[in-house]
């Protein structure tokens, strides 16, 4: 794809940007979540391009952005009683929810050929606006290189995508509120069924009083029949090698690996373990995940993190694990497939 200019757009001229997707053009948006790189949902030419430039295998799904419930109707075949609980608790918000489409709606690299549509009614108010300015659902997969950490802010979908698609949505805010991507779920009649964790977790869906599981990324490939993205493939990394350290180690722990290792190592980690590490020669560079006990923030900041050291000296990176809990389990799951090993 050959490279052009990537321009901004702000909230005054949403119109610009909404005229080039209708057009079959490229731009990224912001969500609550991450980045997400918008094309109109029924042009197949558009949707191929969006695998293209982000080198995105072309088994892996697409979620579908829509700016209001009513779009829910249009294109899809059946709601059931989950569903509608669902949208109504989560949307909008960080919920997507797996639907059988209707024939003939959307662009068929979408789905891979699956006669189902994954929908997601962003907490954006931009991005809404953008979609109905189009006139047409959007496609949303992170707008990064894929494989790399995705983008909580602008300038992360410029460092990798820059010149190569048309324009950047630009939020009022310079992060992400959450920062990983939303939660996947099937929506059946007897129970929910989670493909993919974030920040709806298992305990919040538990409380529309359904029976809630988590199938594991394991399971969904043995099954063959892959409907989540962000499950068969290598996510999160940074060009470094990434360590992940168990909870549970201790400062001892740390210590040892970082004075054995002899090269120059960048940690991520809360602000009571940057602290206590400092005065180790051989940390280079550090990103705060913030204060110690602070889940939400450790989980917005996993990926700006991951960048920010990507683009420093470090020659490996030692991530801080915590230990599980429902309100950990997005950062959990992100943090482990970004990571190469763990300690």
């Amino acid at each position: 794809m050959e490279n052009h200019q990537t321009k901004i757009f702000d909230f005054d001229n949403l119109k610009e940007a909404a005229g080039i997707l209708k057009e079959g053009g490229l731009v990224a948006f912001p969500t609550e979540t991450v980045f997400g790189l918008g094309a109109i949902a029924n042009d197949e030419v558009a949707v191929k391009k969006v695998f293209e430039v982000k080198g995105r295998p072309s088994d892996n799904p697409l979620i579908v952005h829509i700016a209001n419930r009513e779009m829910v109707s249009h294109y899809v075949e059946r709601v059931n009683q989950t569903a509608n609980d669902l949208m109504d608790r989560f949307w909008p918000g960080p919920l997507t929810i797996i639907f059988p489409a209707k024939e003939g709606m959307f662009a068929p690299s979408i789905s891979a050929g699956r006669p189902t549509v994954s929908l997601r009614m962003p907490n954006q108010l931009e991005t809404l606006l953008l979609i109905e300015m189009t006139g047409f659902p959007l496609v949303g997969p992170s707008a990064n290189l894929s494989g790399k950490p995705s983008p909580t802010r602008m300038e992360h979908v410029l460092n990798d995508l820059s010149g190569a698609i048309d324009g950047v949505v630009k939020a009022a805010s310079k992060q992400t509120h959450i920062g990983v991507e939303s939660t996947v779920v099937i929506a059946e009649d007897d129970r929910i069924v989670v493909l993919r964790p974030g920040a709806i977790t298992s305990q919040m869906l538990s409380q529309l009083n359904i029976p809630v599981i988590e199938m594991s990324a394991e399971e969904q490939l043995k099954s063959q029949d892959l409907l989540s993205p962000g499950v068969k493939y290598v996510h999160y990394s940074p060009k470094q090698a990434v360590y992940l350290v168990d909870a549970h180690n201790t400062l001892g722990e740390w210590q040892s690996f970082i004075r054995n290792s002899k090269i120059n190592i960048g940690v991520l980690a809360d602000e009571e373990w940057l602290r206590l590490l400092q005065d180790e020669t051989a940390v280079t560079s550090t990103y705060s995940l913030g204060p110690r006990g602070d889940i939400a923030r450790h989980t917005k900041e996993l990926y700006a993190g991951l960048r920010y050291l990507e683009q420093s000296n470090c020659e490996i990176i030692l991530l801080q694990g915590l230990a599980e809990s429902d309100a950990a389990h997005a950062y959990i799951n992100r943090s482990t497939k970004a990571a190469n090993y763990l300690i």
